[in-house]
């Protein structure tokens, strides 16, 4: 007779199991997850709001009026994106990867060192789904949202959650300690400051333009923005593409990266 013990089938998408795992932790710590919701919203609620009569309106590229609030509300939409996948994908996998060796256990089951990699980055776009559903949702209640286009925010978020989560994630695979995050700080606040979250692309001196289109966080804008204020136009298939690039890219090189590190 057998000792063996009889695993149950995990099924076609066995990354669900960490999923769900990753589901029963921040069940416990909601405040955590909640946070990176509340950093936009603060920043809607002080510059938006505060410095509306300072700033005034702005015109968009294809010639329509927004207020400043307006301008800067899909902005943080899409830094909630960011921040809300980035979290999970740098120092969540990270914390797992070198000191809870959760990935060790998993990979003692049937899963995979892909299956690891496609189930965090899962996790990381439910987070940012979550946070951009909430944001929209406030948006819509103080008349933020000028075109029903609005309404598919959550999946402007998750294709900008795909990319920084998949490029989080790659680059996290080859952190050494906590202080090697230093470099993804100092790369996500130039970024959250400087890709026409705050000021259109036209107000950056000419040689900042090219550089500023450059970064993944520009394109996330791009998209958001368009989609709440209905100026609909080539650039968001550009953006979108952009970053569907970026994140296949990152996911296939954590999945390659994980399998060096663990099965070695």
């Amino acid at each position: 007779m057998s000792t063996g013990v009889v695993r149950p089938p995990l099924g076609r998408f066995a990354a669900q199991h960490l999923v769900a795992r990753n589901y029963l932790v921040y069940r416990r710590d909601w405040v955590v997850f909640v946070t990176g919701f509340l950093e936009p919203l603060l920043y809607l609620l002080s510059i938006g709001l505060g410095i509306q009569q300072l700033v005034g309106d702005f015109v968009l590229a294809d010639g329509s009026r927004v207020t400043y609030t307006e301008f800067v509300a899909p902005a943080m939409l899409a830094a909630s994106a960011m921040n809300g996948s980035l979290f999970d994908a740098t120092f969540g996998v990270f914390f797992k990867l070198k000191y809870e060796k959760v990935y060790d256990a998993v990979l003692a089951t049937p899963l995979r060192p892909v299956d690891v990699a496609v189930g965090e980055l899962v996790w990381s776009l439910l987070r940012a789904a979550v946070y951009a559903a909430a944001f929209v949702a406030f948006m819509a209640i103080l008349g933020l949202t000028g075109s029903w286009w609005a309404l598919l925010g959550p999946v402007a978020a998750v294709v900008i959650g795909y990319a920084f989560a998949g490029a989080g994630m790659a680059l996290t695979t080859w952190m050494r300690s906590w202080q090697d995050f230093d470099f993804i700080t100092l790369a996500v606040l130039p970024m959250f400051l400087f890709s026409a979250t705050f000021f259109p692309l036209n107000r950056y001196p000419d040689g900042v333009q090219w550089l500023v289109q450059l970064t993944p966080l520009y394109h996330g804008v791009v998209l958001c923005r368009g989609l709440t204020t209905g100026a609909l136009g080539v650039d968001l298939l550009v953006a979108v593409a952009y970053l569907v690039a970026m994140g296949s890219i990152g996911l296939a090189v954590s999945s390659r990266r994980l399998g060096t590190l663990l099965l070695r």
